[in-house]
């Protein structure tokens, strides 16, 4: 069976794509910051098969050494590890974001071609994808669209100028040296968490159940009611392990299952769980930033999703059972 690492494997999405690889008898590599911290990595010592075919290693995107003794022995690399934006805005981007992603990119991908890595699926995200200000209004954004670096330097959008500027980096590495490798591009992903700590998307939707800003007794305070695109955490990791393992893949991925406007995607949260406090004021529609995602390229290959209440369902049960809807917690639970 394969030898595969993941890259910051105690991660949301990486989680997921390491709890199913597992299941399926790879053995593991997964690189962490640190593999003594229970906080953060103890929920990945205790998934099924772990203690036999999971092996954590120390190591960070800009450490060469790390990486590669992380690499070493593996078939194939699947790279999701990159820095997430936080609560407050970044007062250092290029050292905080863009440095990390790209240079954390370039220095994946040497390791993987010292060691002869048969496949490396590296994940982008939709948000190298729907900043394009050239893209005709309401058409679906397939994988021909990139975000435009310009326009998300002039907005400040570092995360996707991150991204954006990470998977380019990729494929001209690629394209050099002849790597094989795939990249997908998944929008904001939730589902239930397998590690303790609530990450950036997941905490999207608790901050909905929740209302924490007061907006639904507060007049003056409104929810911005944009165009979201959402996929489920687990029909990513499958998506992710079908690329791994179809031959055929090849070139990128969207990954996205529904897109609907916030107003919309609260009633329908609401109507399962009336029992929370839900925004009730929100803005004019904004319709600036279209959110409309083709993933038929992805569904060709033999991709799947599962429907957008079983989502919700999952979510908000595995939150009330992690304590994360305590609002009095919830500030402390927010690590991204």
């Amino acid at each position: 069976m394969d030898r595969v690492c993941v890259t910051g494997a105690g991660g949301f999405i990486a989680s997921w794509v390491i709890k199913l690889l597992l299941s399926k008898g790879y053995i593991v590599h997964g690189t962490v910051r640190d593999p003594c911290n229970e906080e953060k990595n103890g929920h990945l010592k205790k998934l099924e098969n772990a203690k036999e075919k999971l092996h954590l290693f120390k190591t960070d995107l800009l450490n060469y050494e790390g990486l590669c003794a992380a690499f070493a022995g593996c078939d194939g690399v699947i790279h999701i590890a990159s820095p997430v934006p936080g609560i407050v805005p970044s007062d250092d981007p290029q050292t905080e974001m863009l440095d990390p992603a790209i240079l954390g990119t370039r220095n994946v991908l040497d390791a993987c071609l010292e060691f002869k890595v048969k496949k490396v699926v590296v994940m982008s995200s939709a948000t190298a994808v729907m900043f394009n200000p050239n893209w005709p209004s309401g058409l679906e954004m397939d994988e021909s669209c990139w975000s435009d670096p310009e326009f998300c330097k002039a907005n400040e959008k570092w995360y996707s100028l991150s991204k954006t500027l990470a998977e380019r980096e990729a494929w001209e590495y690629a394209k050099k040296v002849g790597l094989n490798i795939v990249t997908i591009c998944p929008s904001a992903t939730l589902g239930p968490m397998l590690q303790q700590n609530i990450n950036g998307s997941s905490f999207l939707l608790v901050s909905y159940v929740k209302d924490l800003e007061g907006r639904s007794s507060d007049e003056t305070k409104k929810t911005e009611d944009v165009e979201r695109a959402v996929v489920d955490v687990r029909d990513l990791a499958d998506a992710i392990l079908l690329l791994y393992e179809k031959q055929e893949s090849e070139g990128r991925y969207i990954c996205s299952s529904y897109s609907l406007m916030t107003r919309d995607f609260v009633a329908k949260v609401q109507s399962m769980f009336p029992h929370y406090d839900y925004p009730k004021n929100f803005t004019e529609p904004n319709k600036t930033e279209s959110a409309l995602f083709n993933s038929k390229k992805l569904l060709n290959l033999g991709w799947n999703y599962r429907p957008l209440e079983e989502t919700i369902s999952d979510s908000i049960t595995n939150y009330e059972e992690a304590g994360v809807l305590d609002t009095k917690g919830i500030e402390l639970e927010i690590k991204f």
